[in-house]
């Protein structure tokens, strides 16, 4: 290496905070429209099928308005008071370690623990991560790589308390970094500081530990570093490509650019999908991959494997997304 719909992250639907890939070019003009912008809903609901409809609110029209920071506190306060759901091995090699709002992952190998993300506060680090480490039969003290997916609060502000405690390293992409230095996106009181910077990761960036190797790509758009980590895990002797997709709302309001990146990253990232037969999506928030309801699944012992659902469903999920930003950067064409 170098160097909350309340149901589904109030956050990102309240606060608008979590088709082809761009629009035709100059010979072919292109005109956005109340038009354009069903027919990108239309291609969003039809990819999303009756499994996919969790990605669906992504579609809806963003507030008039943004969010002041007393309504944004608020939010994330009612957030993180959500009771978190149980912790719980999903895979082999991969534990659900997560609150009710936000997700932690954590990536068992011989050689140590890999976290994807550490959530909102060092509070939750300690009650969430660390307790539901303990209670799968992990031990905290073997984790030694933190990712954090991209630069918002909700995913970095308990790595600081982990770094100090435990010495993990801490990987972000440059550009996160450089946000979390500067001028954040969001910022609140609730939320732990941003960690020092530490292992700065490039696009394809690879992270071994222990014979494990997870794979870090660039996908911006929801922060304009957004990292989406691809990696293998095992369930029943069978190995699974697993995506967590590192960024899924629009929090960022009327930003062309933004939306360019995300519905290009999305485009990309669902091509990979289907190279690499990835079969499992994850996020980091379980309203995003609908991961409270099918970890439910998996304690009833539930077969097939709830997770695990097949190449051409990642990428429905991955056009949902795509559509969805679409139909935003028309609906912001218009207005």
């Amino acid at each position: 290496m170098k160097k909350f719909k309340p149901s589904i992250s109030l956050l990102s639907a309240t606060l608008a905070l979590a088709g082809c890939a761009t629009a035709p070019g100059p010979s072919s003009p292109y005109t956005p429209s109340e038009r354009s912008i069903q027919s990108h809903v239309d291609k969003a609901n039809a990819a999303a099928g009756s499994d996919l409809t969790f990605l669906l609110p992504l579609c809806k029209a963003p507030a008039a308005t943004e969010p002041g920071p007393e309504e944004i506190n608020k939010v994330i306060a009612t957030q993180i008071a959500r009771t978190a759901p149980a912790p719980m091995k999903v895979f082999d090699n991969l534990y659900f370690v997560g609150a009710a709002w936000s997700s932690a992952w954590a990536i068992d190998t011989p050689d140590g623990i890999i976290l994807l993300d550490a959530l909102n506060n060092q509070f939750e680090a300690a009650a969430v991560i660390e307790a539901g480490l303990r209670r799968v039969g992990l031990d905290p003290t073997r984790i030694k790589t933190i990712v954090v997916s991209h630069g918002h609060g909700d995913h970095y502000g308990g790595a600081p308390y982990l770094v100090e405690k435990y010495k993990a390293r801490v990987v972000m992409s440059d550009l996160d970094w450089t946000m979390t230095e500067t001028k954040l996106d969001f910022a609140s009181p609730l939320w732990g500081a941003a960690p020092k910077r530490d292992v700065s990761a490039r696009d394809g960036e690879k992270i071994t530990l222990g014979g494990t190797t997870v794979t870090l790509y660039l996908t911006p758009g929801h922060t304009v570093g957004t990292v989406s980590p691809v990696f293998d895990v095992t369930a029943a002797g069978q190995r699974h490509r697993v995506m967590l997709w590192g960024g899924t709302a629009f929090n960022f309001g009327d930003k062309p650019d933004r939306l360019k990146s995300y519905i290009e990253s999305a485009e990309r990232m669902k091509t990979i999908a289907r190279q690499q037969g990835i079969d499992v999506l994850i996020s980091n928030h379980p309203g995003w991959d609908n991961a409270v309801q099918k970890m439910s699944q998996l304690a009833k012992a539930s077969q097939p494997h709830p997770f695990v659902v097949g190449t051409p469903a990642v990428e429905r999920a991955l056009t949902v997304m795509s559509e969805c930003a679409q139909a935003t950067r028309d609906r912001y064409a218009i207005r």
